[in-house]
């Protein structure tokens, strides 16, 4: 199945709901930061949730996600477009920590003191940052206590990812449901009571339930109409010429002793972990340019 989102409004307008599939997308950028168990799980989730909140965007808008635990992780960090594109990484990747409940500890490995950070660019002259301090480290709950308290919009969010014995990404998506003003207190907590009773993401996505599926379940018996269908991406914006802009921030002379005193200089991109290489002739072109 492809990777996609489905977003629905309810008829009378005060509650959206989003729902998503990245298997293929968590899946991908597991095989390339490879990322252990937990670490999977972590960054999967993070993932799903930046698409969650990118959706709520317009195209050529972006949101960025930073969370900093006193866990093994120490930090994730997730850029996503208003397009569907995605991006993150963990700051170590190694991490895989013995189950608690029989799930993967993902809230050990991030930790349950640190913060989040999310900075929306909304093409304006400056981007909006809201912080708060980390609610359980289970990227999920710390999403939805951000918008709640943060952006002042009740929220509920759930996000999986089943990570195979072999490491594998089988399945991974989520839901975010908010209330739009006027709220209606009883429908919210008729739709807190339901989506207490779904079982899990995972489950329902390993069970060959859809975004849609996911949606009609916490909806059943409120009409609603589907307003938006978008595919889903892993995608980096990286490129040569963003490197290239990015070596010249360093300044002539310090490109100059790279260039004597290094026959290749790489560098990694952290989002996709893509390296370029830069040789001697490469470093003098960017010398001659910046002369």
């Amino acid at each position: 199945m492809k990777d996609y989102l489905v977003r629905v409004i309810t008829e009378e307008k005060n509650i959206v709901g989003l729902a998503c599939i990245t298997t293929n997308l968590v899946d991908y950028a597991r095989r390339r930061h490879g990322t252990y168990p937990t670490a999977s799980a972590a960054l999967g989730r993070a993932l799903t949730g930046g698409e969650l909140m990118g959706a709520l965007l317009d195209p050529g808008q972006r949101v960025a996600l930073k969370f900093t635990g006193n866990g093994p992780l120490k930090k994730i960090i997730v850029e996503a477009e208003g397009n569907g594109a995605v991006r993150g990484y963990v700051e170590v990747p190694r991490v895989d920590l013995p189950p608690k409940n029989g799930k993967l500890d993902v809230g050990g490995a991030l930790g349950r003191e640190g913060y989040l950070t999310v900075t929306k660019d909304l093409r304006l002259k400056e981007p909006y940052n809201g912080i708060v301090k980390l609610y359980t480290g289970e990227i999920a709950s710390d999403i939805a206590y951000y918008l709640t308290e943060s952006e002042q919009i009740p929220s509920a969010v759930g996000l999986g990812v089943y990570v195979e014995t072999d490491g594998r990404v089988s399945a991974s998506g989520g839901f975010l449901i908010q209330s739009l003003p006027p709220a209606d207190e009883a429908l919210i907590d008729s739709l807190a009571g339901r989506i207490e009773a779904l079982p899990p993401v995972t489950r329902q996505l390993r069970d060959g339930r859809t975004p849609e599926d996911v949606l009609a379940a916490v909806f059943d018996g409120i009409p609603y109409r589907t307003i938006e269908t978008r595919e889903l991406v892993f995608q980096c914006s990286c490129s040569v010429a963003r490197i290239e802009q990015a070596l010249i921030t360093l300044g002539r002379t310090q490109i100059e002793e790279i260039a004597r005193d290094q026959e290749v200089f790489d560098v990694s991109c952290h989002f996709c972990n893509r390296t370029y290489v830069f040789g001697k002739d490469h470093l003098g072109r960017l010398i001659h340019e910046m002369h």
